[in-house]
């Protein structure tokens, strides 16, 4: 099987591949803004999609989309293919599926509260431990009564009966507060406006289908619409977790193979470690570390390659690092940390090199035969075949109208599920509560005894007031005594400069 051409390094002026086998050991691409890393996603994506290997990238900034299109072939990437020595270069597109949380550039992406769990559920939320356990707690309540949680409103529904019967749970379950209710219910209004509830429902997204093939063998490149996304960086970090997660536990052990069954990239990976507490970063870790028997390849993309911590970062077979800048001591670091994450080339000073590198240029090592990371190679990045910018909408709904998913996909179903019939059985016990008695004092003389009593205690008898009467008296007399009262502290407060 041919391997992905990444360039042409300069250093020994030699093809830098990327052998399709060891696809599955994971890679960073890392650098500065605008020195070409997105350029680079795209050569890989291409690459692996032509080797009939599913790609799922998000699209940050709107440009990846142009995978979906042929490039223009102009003059300065014709050079460029040629110095190369990319002899069959031609521009063309590759087969692309769009998807987005919101369902506007892309296919609905969606998945039930069940499916989320209450641990990246309360990231996404941005809840507290207590409030997180308390949550907690709502899940299991549901489980054990057979409720489903599809969406935000079966959610709320719960809550509103965690709240409603609280002191039951507290004992059966643990504490639950009113407060830590109230606080998960205001953290569930800020998401449903940011329009984070269209995340949640159904058809939830089946994973087969981000492992589609083309007609023509090609790997289908799965592209989500992140543009907006990323401005809701817990959203967006938690969901791509949460998609790595159900890969993780629902594929199959395959071992090594001659190529992924998946390459998934997380760009922007920073946000993933940002803020996250211990037990998520080791979930991470774990995930990371043998996702890769599963066939599935995760590349990360971020400026810093510290942005990932030291125990995933080893994990990391394949590197691309494009340029730094060391302008501030935070820079040189990173520089330093870089260089030291390479297999040395006695013809290269690497940290010399990392901040000398122009766009388009990388510093390149990735694993050769029987797994062994090659010598770092300064290289000069293929450029993709697709368009290397944004498409515009016409161009976008031509791709989705050809798309395999679309009828699944883009009508949203809302079965019975926990706030449904959470409605029905209040609305049951309403009826019995207000269903008129079954026998009457009438129809049944041996009731009269004690609903006479009654009776006779609410509205009196001739002889002795009642309680209705009893409560009239000592309201006038109460309404009376506050009335002199009020009148007293007025001319009090007159007297005394309007003390109270």
């Amino acid at each position: 099987m041919d391997p992905i051409l990444l360039g042409k390094g300069t250093t020994d002026d030699i093809p830098v591949t990327l052998l399709p086998k060891f696809g599955n050991r994971h890679g960073l691409v890392a650098g500065a803004t605008g020195t070409g890393k997105t350029v680079t996603l795209m050569t890989l994506a291409e690459g692996f999609s032509r080797l009939g290997v599913p790609v799922f990238l998000a699209d940050v900034k709107g440009d990846v989309a142009g995978l979906a299109v042929a490039g223009d072939g102009n003059e300065k990437v014709l050079q460029r293919a040629r110095d190369i020595g990319i002899a069959d270069y031609a521009p063309g597109a590759s087969p692309v599926v769009f998807w987005d949380l919101y369902g506007k550039l892309g296919h609905p992406v969606r998945t039930t509260v069940s499916e989320m769990g209450p641990t990246l559920l309360s990231r996404i939320l941005e809840l507290n431990d207590t409030q997180a356990g308390v949550l907690d707690i709502v899940f299991k309540l549901a489980d054990d009564r057979g409720l489903l949680l599809l969406d935000l409103e079966d959610l709320r529904a719960l809550l509103g009966l965690v709240a409603d019967e609280r002191k039951d749970i507290s004992t059966s379950y643990g504490l639950v507060s009113t407060q830590s209710v109230g606080a998960i219910q205001r953290a569930l209004l800020r998401l449903e406006q940011e329009g984070g509830e269209m995340f949640f429902g159904e058809p939830a997204l089946e994973l087969q289908e981000l492992m589609r093939t083309h007609l023509d063998g090609r790997g289908i490149v799965n592209i989500l619409a992140a543009d907006q996304l990323i401005l809701k960086p817990r959203l967006y970090s938690s969901f791509l977790l949460w998609l790595l997660s159900e890969l993780f536990e629902t594929l199959p052990e395959v071992g090594d193979l001659d190529k992924p069954k998946l390459v998934f990239v997380f760009d922007e990976a920073h946000l993933l470690f940002d803020d996250a507490p211990p037990a998520l970063k080791q979930r991470i870790e774990q995930v990371v570390r043998l996702i890769r028997s599963k066939g599935v390849g995760v590349y990360f993309c971020s400026q810093f390659p510290d942005d990932v911590p030291d125990n995933i970062l080893g994990q990391l077979g394949n590197r691309v690092q494009h340029a730094l800048r060391a302008f501030t001591p935070r820079d040189q670091k990173a520089v330093k940390t870089a260089a030291q994450t390479f297999v040395p080339n006695p013809k290269l000073d690497v940290a010399d090199a990392i901040s000398r590198l122009g766009t388009g240029e990388a510093l390149v090592s990735t694993l050769q035969d029987k797994g062994v990371p090659s010598p770092v190679q300064q290289t000069l990045i293929s450029p993709p075949r697709c368009r290397m910018g944004a498409i515009n909408e016409s161009e976008r709904a031509q791709v989705r109208a050809g798309s395999p998913v679309g009828a699944k996909y883009d009508t949203r179903i809302d079965r019975e599920s926990a706030a449904e019939m959470l409605a029905k059985r209040t609305d049951a016990a309403m009826q019995t509560a207000n269903a008129p008695a079954a026998k009457t004092e009438k129809d049944d003389p041996d009731a009269g005894g004690f609903g006479q009593a009654v009776k006779d205690a609410v509205f009196g008898t001739k002889r002795r007031q009642g309680m209705i009467e009893t409560m009239a008296k000592q309201t006038t007399r109460t309404i009376g005594t506050k009335l002199g009262n009020q009148i007293v502290r007025g001319i009090l407060g007159s007297i005394f400069g309007g003390r109270r």
